[in-house]
């Protein structure tokens, strides 16, 4: 009984596509991603005893404040406090972070420390 059905083989699905959608999505991250943008944070991070001359110059950097020896202080009085603080530019300022502040947030206020004069910027965990 013969029904006029006949069994064709069975074609294995085709690769090709989905190896162009690999391709097509490497080329597509390799180009909206940014090389080049890297930067170099060139910052002691203190790792035993040095010496340190005048009065204690502590920043504490936190996500939404900055405090110079424990007193909360917007950046441009930090500043302008920290330079009543240092005998020479090359007096070390400590940098510490607190409550998980984020590390855009260290570079940008040791970059206006930096901006303002300062040379000696010590990182402590």
């Amino acid at each position: 009984m013969d029904l006029g059905l006949t069994s064709r083989p069975r074609r294995r699905p085709s690769l090709t596509p989905m190896i162009d959608v690999v391709f097509l999505l490497l080329v597509f991250f390799m180009l909206a991603s940014r090389f080049g943008m890297d930067q170099v944070v060139e910052m002691p991070i203190a790792s035993g005893g040095g010496d340190a001359s005048g009065a204690p110059k502590l920043v504490d950097i936190l996500p939404e404040e900055l405090r110079l020896n424990g007193i909360s202080l917007p950046l441009d009085r930090l500043v302008a406090e920290l330079k009543t603080l240092v005998e020479t530019p090359q007096d070390t300022i400590v940098l510490r972070s607190l409550d998980e502040a984020n590390v855009q947030r260290i570079i940008a206020v040791s970059e206006a420390l930096q901006a303002a004069g300062f040379k000696a910027l010590v990182l402590v965990e």
